[in-house]
């Protein structure tokens, strides 16, 4: 028979393993995903939200990170998000374009020249409008990092003139202002995946893509590309977009050390992509690509033969919010 001692330390040993598991219950769990690679300061920034979270939460939150495209591509990942299987994406705005197309107003030709004004714009009044209609479609926007300027590289030829885009087949984000961007430069633009975007490269099936320093070369596209430039034709912003039934049920407390994390990794991921930019572009200029500076009359060229993507813009979405952006972008220049 067991002794009362004893059995009064299995009870208590029993109780033990009832609150630790009833803690283990509790604690709350957010997955959150990215297609950025491991070494990019998105990632990194994901590695940030995570220690925050759960230090702060004192282990009641957990961050399960799936970076580097674990869980898929960037459309896999918001879809993802949308129906609630994932609790948050660090994606560029450009996903999120064919459902709320008022992004697309942030995302015309040469409308900014400085990250700073860039940020300025988009916390301004203009993130009012973008918050409420991801809010209608269920996410939550957590913050917004820098993807960057973008520029093009190619396997045809150096960028020295508007004539140089004629008949490129080139890659592009699911962002239709973009899309008209090229078809006004006379190139054959085509929406794919970044996922897809190396083997398209590598067979032919592309002649060019355009996108941040960070990304060529964190991506390796310097090895199925020759030419790039310094074009900049776009700026790009990451949006971390959470799921909101799943945040609002979070308690006050956890959302507020969510949102406070995020938003610190935001701001640490912008710092640091503003200090590496120039040496990621050295090292696809020492990996063997051609580098050939955009002058500023081809610039300006370029810029007058795009300019007609506001209208066209202004025909898919309400003009207010365009005149709305492009005010605050004169504003913020000053």
């Amino acid at each position: 028979m067991i002794g009362k001692a004893r059995l009064l330390t299995l009870a208590a040993a029993l109780a033990a393993g009832m609150v630790v598991s009833g803690l283990v219950s509790a604690q709350e769990r957010l997955r959150v995903a990215g297609n950025f690679t491991l070494d990019h300061s998105a990632s990194r920034a994901m590695e940030l939200f995570k220690e925050r979270v759960e230090e702060r939460s004192n282990g009641g939150i957990r961050v399960d990170l799936f970076p580097a495209m674990q869980l898929g591509g960037a459309v896999e990942n918001v879809d993802q998000v949308r129906s609630g299987t994932v609790f948050a994406v660090l994606a560029s705005i450009a996903y999120f374009t064919r459902t709320v197309p008022e992004y697309e107003a942030v995302s015309l030709p040469f409308l900014f020249d400085s990250r700073e004004q860039a940020f300025k714009v988009m916390e301004g009044k203009v993130s009012e409008i973008f918050d409420a209609k991801m809010a209608d479609l269920g996410f939550v926007n957590l913050g917004y990092g820098e993807l960057g300027f973008r520029h093009v590289t190619n396997n045809l030829r150096p960028i020295t003139s508007v004539d140089d885009f004629r008949g490129m087949r080139i890659r592009l984000q699911p962002n239709e202002v973009h899309l008209q961007t090229f078809r006004a430069l006379g190139a054959n633009p085509q929406s794919m995946d970044v996922s897809e975007l190396y083997s398209a490269l590598q067979q032919g099936v592309l002649d060019g893509q355009e996108n941040p320093y960070n990304i060529i070369a964190s991506r390796r596209f310097n090895e199925v590309q020759k030419h790039f430039s310094d074009s900049g034709h776009f700026y790009d912003f990451i949006t971390a977009v959470a799921n909101k039934r799943h945040y609002d049920r979070l308690s006050a407390e956890h959302r507020q050390i969510v949102d406070e994390a995020m938003q610190e990794a935001m701001e640490w991921q912008r710092k640091t992509a503003d200090a590496e930019e120039n040496e990621w572009r050295e090292k696809l200029i020492a990996a063997g690509m051609e580098f050939t500076p955009i002058s500023p009359d081809l610039r300006a060229a370029l810029r007058e033969a795009t300019a007609s993507v506001v209208d066209q813009l202004k025909q898919r979405v309400d003009p207010a919010v365009i005149d709305l952006v492009l005010e605050e972008t004169r504003a913020a220049a000053q």
